[in-house]
């Protein structure tokens, strides 16, 4: 144990991958201790007004559970649909189940960067959510991670487990306190999906001009299983690192990513996916959607394939809306065996004057006309995207103003 924990320590300086590297020092650990909020409508109008920008429905209509983290520590759980979800920290989790110690740091490594070895040493909490099997979750489960403190970092570790034959939707919302800007989120999550299982995953990020962002996120789908990746960034941010992977280890496991982002001025974005199909008759499907607003972003995709009978598609496709920001696509396909169909392409473009012409003869303002078409495009082509994340990109566009 203290051979892994020296190994962490070193691990902290372990540069990621990708993105601008970030000075863990510069930040002091978020509190631990609870801000207890037992009804979210009680909450203060500043921080429920965060949570509708992100997502998150402070009345609970139409969710079948609620678990909001504000900085390290838990502050509200609650479970509509116990006879089949089990929804608590990962702590109580940790501590009520002995088996979920084999999902603890399986699917992502402790050392694979300092992010994580940072969250690994300070035993970051997070939310645990385990479907039980056949169970068919009917509305989503809505998780809140929130940064309250200035110049905190945030270190969370999150574990979802979906068992045979069941299904779930998840809606996250991250953001920072109005007050809050300069800060650093880390928030770890692995997925299980089991033989038959289905999750759809959809992040709704929402943070300060000056903050940093190192989410890490993979998931492990077993046999026939499902999983879909939504990741929705509309709004400014300092530093944003995300490439999640998923890997496909059971025959006809399918996983589909979409990433759906506005760069804008001021903001350094660096988000893709990989998917690994390791099993026969696995297929995948990497989108990405992007509007160049002054900011700065790197579209990668990665997809492997490692079986017969793989079936894979990468796609990115950015507009740029003003000069100033740039663009780079980061495409990649690698295969080990004969058997394969995978393809890839990218594109950038500008928004057509005929299109806004045309718009603006239909009587829509010529900001209208941009706005209409950002839309369209952020959504375009992007098939199973839940009705409700529509409507909150929709509603997200609007308040940025790109018509601008």
């Amino acid at each position: 144990m203290q051979n892994g924990k020296d190994g962490l320590k070193e691990a902290l300086d372990k540069k990621a991958a990708y993105g601008p590297d970030i000075d863990l020092d510069h930040y002091e650990l978020g509190s631990f201790e609870p801000h207890e909020i037992d009804d979210l409508e009680k909450a203060d109008e500043a921080t429920r007004a965060i949570m509708d920008d992100i997502g998150v429905v402070s009345n609970e209509e139409g969710r079948d559970g609620t678990i909001m983290f504000i900085d390290n520590a838990m502050s509200h759980c609650n479970n509509k649909a116990e006879e089949g979800v089990e929804v608590m920290s990962t702590k109580e989790a940790l501590a009520k189940y002995d088996w979920v110690k084999d999902y603890y740091w399986n699917a992502v490594k402790p050392d694979k960067d300092k992010y994580t070895a940072k969250t690994c040493l300070e035993d970051g909490d997070g939310y645990f959510i385990y479907v039980k099997p056949g169970y068919k979750v009917k509305n989503p489960v809505q998780t809140c991670m929130m940064i309250d403190s200035k110049k905190s970092i945030q270190t969370l570790h999150n574990i979802v487990i979906v068992d045979k034959d069941a299904s779930l939707e998840i809606i996250t919302g991250c953001a920072t306190g109005n007050h809050v800007n300069d800060a650093l989120h880390v928030g770890v999550s692995e997925i299980y999906v089991k033989e038959g299982g289905s999750v759809v995953f959809s992040m709704i990020h929402n943070w300060g001009t000056q903050t940093a962002v190192r989410p890490r996120t993979a998931c492990i789908v077993e046999k026939g299983g499902r999983y879909v990746n939504n990741y929705v960034l509309l709004k400014p941010v300092g530093t944003l690192q995300s490439y999640p992977a998923c890997y496909l280890n059971g025959e006809g496991a399918t996983c589909k990513m979409n990433t759906i982002c506005i760069a804008n001025e001021g903001s350094d974005v660096d988000m893709g996916g990989s998917v690994i199909l390791n099993a026969p008759n696995t297929s995948a499907e990497i989108i990405s959607r992007n509007i160049v607003h002054g900011g700065k972003i790197k579209a990668r995709g990665r997809l492997e394939g490692h079986a017969p009978g793989v079936k894979a598609h990468l796609e990115c496709r950015s507009i740029m809306l003003s000069d100033g920001g740039s663009t780079d696509a980061i495409p990649e396909l690698e295969s080990t065996v004969a058997d394969v169909e995978m393809t890839h392409e990218a594109a950038v473009g500008k928004i057509a004057r005929d299109q806004i012409e045309y718009l603006m003869s239909r009587g829509l303002s010529e900001d209208d006309a941009v706005s209409m078409i950002v839309r369209g495009f952020l959504v375009g082509g992007i098939n199973g995207l839940p009705d409700h994340l529509r409507s909150e990109i929709d509603a997200a566009v609007t308040k940025a103003n790109v018509g601008n």
